[in-house]
Order: structure tokens, then sequence, then C-alpha cells
């Protein structure tokens, strides 16, 4: 091994830790759930994204299984290749289906989706305007186009400042694309979009609108649909990102528009282009997952009901839940090593529950963030409920 690199990075990580922003993943021992086994411990699980219990519900389990049985483990090549089975295509057939638009475009991941489609449709003579707190794949994906960008020349515009967003508007008539992204639910707080105005100001001024709307799948609108759907917006946004590895249970993510921009990104899209299709097994699943999304509201309605009582829970205990509106349920700390701190508690509490910091937030305001699910029980969370509070008191107060 190169001597030189392993002398910089052991430094870069040396650096990590004296600065509290070293992570450590922990050991998942057991299916996704409320309550898991990681690390040999059993948990409360408040660090989960499987929002609707999905990802070891017994029909989507088993649709993989039959799908093992019938197609095997891999598409055993790239997508336009040969790697397209006819469950991939059913799948995007009933994405577009559930999302009301022309066409769906299903890639590897949520992030791939991103990288894959905000380059392909944007040139040198285009602008993004952007929400300064989109998540990292909005920004990398940006960053991968020739389009204008850059905070520093005035195309970032305050999170949710439609009046900064609309004097950007106003001043960048010159290009010839102007697209405005954001994220539909705000990954970090948990805060919603104001779409109805951006897609107003985007109509006003010529732009197209792009929502990644990660976490807003299976969370937001009917059965789940997404912000467009929550806001009744449908038609008037013009490329819709989705998550299949969130509420949906499995892994993947999708670009929702019209049967032109499909196309154009089976042409271009570098991600779909470059990789090997879904193991059929992952499509079929996925379709499973829908099927329980459209036809059985109990999974969206606990969640709600869970999210609910424990954020309003957690505020009525004197904890800063950030304005959250979502399942997101941030706990503010603020200090980076506090909230470390406060993870490691927790922990020892039996809940975990991650700390985020920088450079995912900003310095200075790093947060506990928790995510309720339909599958924790009001024990689990009153239980959490309690570590929260000893762990909140015993750090106050100095004791160990």
């Amino acid at each position: 091994m190169n001597q030189n690199l392993q002398s910089w990075l052991g430094r870069q990580i040396e650096d990590l830790k004296a600065q509290n922003l070293h992570k450590v993943p922990r050991i998942l021992e057991s299916p996704a759930g409320g309550r898991v086994r990681m690390n040999g411990k059993e948990v409360v699980n408040l660090s989960s994204n499987n929002y609707l219990g999905l990802a070891n519900h017994p029909k989507v389990r088993q649709a993989a299984l039959d799908a093992i049985e019938r197609w095997g483990v891999g598409a055993g090549a790239v997508r336009w290749i040969g790697g397209t089975m006819s469950v991939h295509d059913e799948l995007e057939q009933r994405l577009a289906k559930f999302k009301k638009v022309e066409a769906v475009l299903v890639f590897t991941s949520g992030f791939t989706a991103n990288s894959g489609c905000i380059p392909a449709v944007l040139t040198d003579k285009d602008v993004v305007i952007s929400d300064e707190l989109n998540h990292a794949s909005i920004i990398d994906g940006v960053r991968l186009s020739p389009a204008r960008y850059k905070k520093s020349e005035g195309f970032v515009y305050g999170h949710k400042d439609m009046g900064h967003l609309e004097e950007i508007l106003a001043r960048t008539q010159d290009f010839e694309k102007r697209m405005i992204i954001t994220d539909g639910v705000f990954s970090m707080d948990g805060d919603i979009a104001p779409l109805p105005r951006i897609v107003e100001l985007a109509e006003k001024y010529d732009a197209f609108v792009m929502v990644d709307d990660a976490h807003a799948s299976g969370v937001l609108g009917k059965n789940g649909a997404g912000t467009a759907s929550h806001f009744d917006l449908y038609g008037r946004v013009d490329i819709q990102l989705g998550t299949l590895s969130k509420a949906l249970g499995v892994v993947g993510g999708y670009i929702a528009g019209s049967a032109l921009l499909k196309d154009w990104l089976i042409n271009r899209g570098r991600p779909y282009l470059f990789s090997t299709a879904h193991p059929p097994m992952v499509a079929a699943a996925l379709i499973a997952a829908l099927d329980v999304m459209e036809n059985d509201s109990e999974p969206m309605r606990r969640l709600w009901e869970n999210a609910d009582w424990w954020k309003r829970s957690l505020q009525e205990a004197g904890f800063d839940t950030m304005g959250s509106e979502t399942p997101i349920t941030p706990v503010f700390v603020g200090d980076e090593g506090a909230a470390q701190e406060m993870e490691r508690r927790l922990w020892d509490e039996g809940v975990y529950a991650l700390s985020i910091a920088y450079p995912t937030v900003a310095r200075g305001k790093a947060r506990i963030r928790t995510m309720p699910s339909a599958g924790h029980s009001r024990e689990d969370l009153e239980f959490a409920l309690g570590a929260f509070r000893r762990v909140r008191d015993a750090m106050a107060t100095g004791a160990r």
C-alpha cells in the first residue's frame, strides 16, 4: 500500500474525530422495524426510512421470493443492452399511473436518478435555481451539469424564500432554460417546500420545476404519491424524483414526467446507460409494495398517528423539533460534540437515534434526527421519549 496515501487518510480521520464528525455505522442484525437488533443489542430504531414498515411486509417478501423462482437473481445486463425484463417495464408503468404522469424511468437509486437526470436536461446555456437546503444528491447532480448554479453567483435562494426566488428568476431571463429545483420534504428539517408558489413563479417566468420527493414518497399525497399530489399540482411539475428505498421499503429511485423526458434519459442518463438493471426480485417486490400502498390505508394512517404523537410529546417535554411538518423530526442540539454524546447516551438507554452534524447540516446546527414509523408501537415511542428526557436531564447536570 502507498504509505503517502495511508498517512493522508489517517490524518483526515483523526481530524474528523477531533471535530466530533467521525461516523462508524452500527450493524443491523434483524429485519428493519420499529424494534431491531443492532450490534448485539435490542433497541428502538428511530433512524430508519422504512416509514410504512414495508421492508419486511409479508406480501412484499413473498413477491420477491416468487420472482426469484421465475426470473433468477440478476438481470444480467444494463437496461438498454438487454437487462430490461417485463417486470421492470411493469414497475415503470405502475409508477407512472401512481404518479399520474406519462412515463417513469427507474434508476438503481435516488442518488443516481438525480445524477442521471439533472445533467441530461441542462446545457451550458442554462441555469439552476436551487433551495439552499437541498439534498446532497441534488447538489451533486447539479455540479455534474454544465449549467450555472453557484451560490456565489447568486443562483441559490434562501430556504423557502419565495421573494428571493422571484428575484433570481427576474434576473436570469437571458438563460435558455431555467430549472428550479427543490426537495419536496427537506430531509434534515422535515419541513415541506412551498410548491404551489414555486410552480406559480415558474409559470410566470417560463422556468421549469424539478422536485425531489424522496421523503414525500409514501408520506404525502393520495396513497403517498408525493408533494404534487399533496398540493393537487398534477401536470404542473415538470420533473419528479421518487425513491423506492424509503417508504416502499426496497431500493431504487425514479424520474417521473413526460414520455419525451423518459426517452431522452434512456439515451443520455449516464447512470441508466452504464448500470446493470435491478435484480428482478427488486422490481417485483416494489410492485407488491405499491399494491399495499394503494389498497391498504392503515400503514400510512399509523405513520401519521405515530408521527403526530411523537412530535407533540417531544415539544411538550421541552425539545425543539425545528418546525418539522412531517415524520422527520429533528431534535435540535447545536453543538456537534453534545449531539454525539446524546446519541451515545440514547444508545445506552436502548434507543438508536442518529446525531446529524456538519457537513450534512451547517456547523452549530447539529441535531438528533428521529423517524417515527408505522412499525413503532406506542410503547416503543413512550420508551424512547423517556430515554430522551433522562439523557437530556443527565447531560444538563453533568451526570455520567
